[in-house]
């Protein structure tokens, strides 16, 4: 760039002459602000385009050995400078929206150890800040958990931190009176239905059998009260299994679903333990596994209580929670069952009670369908920034 000399208003004028010699803050400026060229500044954000189009299309085939792939070849995700007329500015677009997308396809991976590797990645990037936060956290107390002990706790009698038989209690007696009120004016109106109920039970007791109840379970959730409260149980798994370090598959609310995938009966939350399943397979089991693991799956029973002041479902939950105290040696007593079974409730209930807002974040997104992606984000920003209570200690 040029600029123009002066003349001296004594001497005759003379043409004007560009100097040779630059304005130096000019070439300093131009020096270090080398404006991109916009030809080449396209192809680059239409090339990184073009990466995260693959990228997607693996989250959405649910190829998680290949969403995987693509993240740890992205060390530097493409961020472009852009610049305003005035002056430039960098504006980095934030990428951890995508990142976290891969655990959507978590849900169909086979291999447990790869859906491992995805949140160790994760965790590793910064993206999960409070995944395994609570993993060697457990409540100071006794280990001698006694119904009296737990009321104390947690203000419930022991009967409420169980399951219940359907039709006995809640929402599921609400129905059974409600059916019986249905038939008895049938009835009453001379319609005779016996060969429909004959019927009716018949089914229900093939998909009882066969099917662990999901039929029914099916049409319940099409009624609010019913479906929310399984919304309230999940995510209670959800939360505890992802504060324990316990990488999730996914979690299933359709019953007919969770039938296809393995889980009877019910709608389910898919977790794994990799010190659990090391040690189940080399036959031993420490005590620090199978707490962990009795803390999560009873989180479920926990979060109904906490919620709803008693728990209704949870029933498969003390079925595998009977199957694995069988695999331990020596195998645990009916009265050491039930206080280990106390015992995790009350971990649980804690553990949920001091994190009750990421866990009415988690069932508000579960309500709003979204993928695992968003509700561990919704997690994520509900987490408190302090430290955890005085009340708990490392013990595990």
């Amino acid at each position: 760039m040029a600029f123009l000399s002066s003349s001296s208003p004594s001497i005759p004028s003379a043409p004007l002459r560009q100097s040779k010699i630059p304005n130096p803050s000019l070439s300093r400026l131009f020096w270090h602000l080398k404006l991109p060229n916009p030809k080449s500044q396209k192809r680059r954000s239409v090339k990184a385009s073009l990466e995260w189009q693959e990228y997607e299309d693996a989250v959405r085939e649910k190829d998680l050995a290949r969403a995987l792939r693509f993240l740890k070849s992205a060390e530097s995700l493409p961020v472009e400078p852009s610049f305003t007329s005035s002056s430039p500015s960098f504006s980095p677009v934030s990428t951890s929206g995508r990142d976290l997308e891969v655990l959507d396809a978590c849900l169909n991976a086979d291999d447990m150890k790869l859906v491992g590797r995805a949140y160790a990645f994760l965790k590793e990037r910064g993206f999960l800040e409070n995944f395994g936060k609570c993993r060697n956290i457990v409540l100071e107390g006794t280990r001698d958990v006694t119904p009296t002990v737990l009321k104390a706790s947690t203000g419930l009698e022991a009967s409420k931190l169980s399951p219940k038989k359907w039709g006995t209690s809640g929402t599921s007696r609400a129905a059974l009176v409600a059916f019986l009120g249905g038939v008895s004016f049938l009835v009453s109106q001379g319609i005779d239905i016996r060969p429909n109920l004959a019927t009716i039970l018949a089914l229900s007791l093939m998909d009882s059998i066969f099917l662990g109840g999901s039929c029914l379970a099916q049409i319940f959730c099409f009624w609010p009260p019913y479906r929310r409260r399984v919304l309230v149980h999940e995510a209670g798994h959800l939360l505890t299994a992802y504060l324990m370090g316990c990488p999730i598959r996914g979690v299933i609310l359709d019953p007919i679903v969770a039938v296809q995938m393995g889980i009877q009966g019910q709608a389910g939350t898919q977790f794994w333990d990799e010190k659990l399943a090391n040690e189940l397979a080399g036959g031993r089991l420490s005590g620090a596994a199978f707490d962990r693991y009795c803390m999560v799956l009873f989180s479920g029973i926990a979060a109904e209580a906490l919620v709803y002041g008693e728990a209704e479902g949870g029933e498969n939950d003390e079925n595998l929670f009977r199957s694995i105290c069988v695999l331990l040696q020596p195998p645990l007593s009916i009265a050491e069952m039930s206080n280990q079974a106390r015992w995790s409730v009350l971990q649980s209930y804690n553990l949920l009670k001091w994190h009750k807002n990421a866990h009415r974040a988690a069932v508000k997104a579960l309500e709003g369908g979204h993928s695992l992606s968003t509700v561990i984000r919704r997690i994520e920003e509900a987490m408190p920034s302090s430290t955890e209570p005085r009340a708990m200690s490392s013990v595990i």
